[in-house]
């Protein structure tokens, strides 16, 4: 088979993800077809001044205006265009809210599409071969190692992330939150809350 072959460029690439981008970087770099530096800019900016916060205060917004989460919930896009977060790898958003009957998880089963816009950089246990592969088959037990254990009356739906289309996870919103602001709100919401791998922090004091 001719994909088989040793002599291919893609052959000569590690197979771990993190790996690969640094090998690859590396080539570019050396063949002048990157600046370093403007990369390292381009990684702080999504590493740090976007991050998960922007998808936070989207789920705080939409957890204390129901107008504003029910307009999030039939056009994402538009909403969140509205609110600046729009961009490469956000293009088309859809929103899906968690209840106490279901809840939803993202995983993009071919490579790592990802809401950059609302949530940074993804981390790179969602770009790992095995979430990608066994998120689909197995949640409930990738769900389990992630800390999560959901009752059985709760059904899980697995989204696919594509190049079209990118998924954030509205979670449920914490006990004990009555009366918190938005900024408080959205300090409790965590990056994986929003993929569906992990919950909304619960405020300290609160019962639980």
């Amino acid at each position: 088979m001719p994909h088989d072959h040793s002599d291919h460029p893609h052959a000569l690439l590690p197979p771990e993800p993190a790996l690969r981008v640094k090998a690859l970087e590396t080539i570019l770099r050396d063949k002048g077809l990157i600046d370093p530096a403007a990369l390292e800019e381009i990684i702080d900016t999504y590493q740090n001044k976007i991050g998960p916060q922007n998808g936070a205060r989207v789920v705080a917004k939409a957890w204390l205006d129901d107008g504003f989460r029910a307009a999030l919930m039939q056009d994402a896009t538009s909403v969140v265009r509205d609110l600046g977060f729009y961009g490469r790898q956000g293009e088309h958003m859809v929103v899906v809210e968690n209840t106490p009957d279901r809840h939803n998880m993202v995983v993009c089963t071919l490579c790592s599409c990802y809401p950059w816009p609302l949530l940074g950089i993804p981390p790179g246990w969602y770009k790992s071969d095995a979430y990608r592969a066994r998120a689909v088959r197995e949640p409930r037990k990738v769900l389990a190692e992630f800390g999560m254990t959901l009752p059985d009356s709760t059904a899980v739906r697995v989204w696919d992330s594509t190049a079209e289309v990118r998924y954030l996870v509205l979670p449920m919103r914490p006990e004990g939150t009555e009366g918190m602001d938005e900024d408080a709100l959205a300090a409790l919401v965590t990056r994986d809350s929003m993929i569906g791998t992990g919950l909304a922090h619960v405020p300290k004091g609160a019962a639980t």
